[in-house]
């Protein structure tokens, strides 16, 4: 659960490219090498422990806000109780994980998702997704709750079809901006 979790308490309110280099600069410090032959370099996540030891300052140099950075260390201290929660399904697992301060909706889907598999956990609270949904389902952007709306039939399987939406690049949004004429400049 810890590694599916820690991933996406770094990726909240950043640019992936942004939580993809804290993960591999915290993996870099504090993983342990893989076990068995592996190519030179590869890492494997601390353990609960681990993450709870990880300094303040090294969250700093790999970019991690404070907020972000207190998140996995209070998700390490709890790993324990997440890991058992994953026996009792998504729905348990989700409450639980909510109960994890720094831990919101959007990343109790994702983590549930990675985890568990969770074929309905819809990641609401993330910046473009209702956006793209909606585009996708009506040709019109919508909010998270026209989002919840629009996917309400394909309950449950509501994050196969954003998955499906996204991959298959119907929900790519066309961008739109100031478009100026086209001017011959050279006969000035």
């Amino acid at each position: 659960m810890l590694e599916a979790l820690v991933p996406a308490i770094l990726e909240q309110r950043v640019i992936t490219r942004t939580a993809h280099d804290a993960w591999a600069w915290l993996l870099a410090r504090h993983g342990e090498p893989a076990p068995g032959p592996a190519p030179a370099g590869m890492r494997v996540p601390p353990s609960a422990a681990g993450w709870a030891d990880v300094p303040v300052w090294d969250f700093h140099r790999a970019g991690v806000d404070p907020a972000r950075a207190r998140a996995v260390v209070a998700a390490a201290r709890l790993a324990h109780r997440l890991e058992e929660a994953a026996s009792h399904g998504a729905a348990e697992t989700t409450r639980r994980l909510l109960l994890v301060p720094g831990v919101g909706p959007w990343t109790a889907a994702e983590t549930t998702q990675r985890a568990l598999g969770d074929a309905d956990a819809v990641s609401v609270g993330d910046f473009h997704l209702a956006g793209q949904v909606g585009w996708a389902l009506t040709g019109e952007r919508v909010d998270d709750p026209g989002m919840l709306r629009l996917l309400e039939p394909y309950r449950p399987h509501r994050y196969r079809v954003v998955r499906h939406l996204l991959l298959s690049g119907a929900a790519r949004v066309p961008r739109r901006g100031p478009r100026l004429a086209v001017e011959d400049h050279r006969r000035r």
